[in-house]
């Protein structure tokens, strides 16, 4: 029997980069890793309802850039740009308390994601927002599907949601499959998210994975 592997982690190298990239900073790695941790888990938790696809961290000796991905990005900046410099200020008292040191300047971009739908994370924060509504699970997980499949770019949609489905006492699963999601194929583009609904009664697990085709030399290099 195989073993389940993370989508993201399966493929990378071959259609997907790293999350983090650090150029000449070895000798501080310690540092570096548990300031990135911290970092993506204030954002995750601060930014949930801005529908956030993906943040991405850059840092040098000279330079420590964030790149959030979403699909709401005025929300996000603000007025005039402010929503950013408040978010800035809360990220270096968040490292002051963690003891951590950034002797860089923290640059914040933000990046418009175009379609939506094509995106797992986001989707996944569709089902967790519905859910937290007391809406029915099934019709919550199917209206998903369907809005995900009406885009060109998606090929294939499976949600996965586990625990106390409509408040039953006893916890299970469910699952609802449309297109394709070949997992195994290495040149395939799949994006895989996980998400909590927070109900009254526990959380509820929810996982995404959209197939949006395969990836080829030729349109990579392109």
């Amino acid at each position: 029997m195989s073993h389940s592997v993370h989508p993201y982690s399966h493929r990378l190298g071959i259609i997907r980069d790293w999350k983090s990239r650090w150029f000449g900073m070895k000798d501080k790695y310690r540092q570096n890793l548990k300031s990135d941790i911290l970092l993506r888990e204030f954002l995750t938790k601060r930014l949930r309802d801005f529908y956030v696809s993906i943040i991405e961290i850059e840092r040098n000796e000279k330079m420590f850039r964030v790149l959030i991905k979403t699909s709401r990005p005025g929300m996000l900046l603000g007025k005039n740009g402010e929503g950013i410099t408040v978010l800035r200020t809360d990220l270096m008292k968040m490292f002051h308390r963690a003891k951590i040191v950034i002797s860089q300047d923290i640059k914040i971009d933000v990046e418009e994601i175009r379609s939506p739908e094509s995106s797992a994370a986001i989707l996944a924060h569709m089902v967790a927002e519905s859910l937290e509504k007391r809406l029915p699970f099934r019709r919550v997980m199917k209206q998903i599907i369907e809005k995900a499949m009406a885009n060109r770019d998606v090929k294939g949609v499976k949600i996965y949601c586990g625990g106390r489905l409509g408040g039953a006492d006893m916890a299970r699963s469910e699952e609802l499959k449309r297109g394709r999601i070949p997992l195994q194929t290495l040149r395939a583009d799949v994006d895989f998210a996980r998400e909590k609904a927070h109900m009254t009664y526990g959380d509820i697990g929810i996982k995404v994975w959209v197939y949006r085709g395969e990836v080829f030399a030729k349109k990579q290099n392109a």
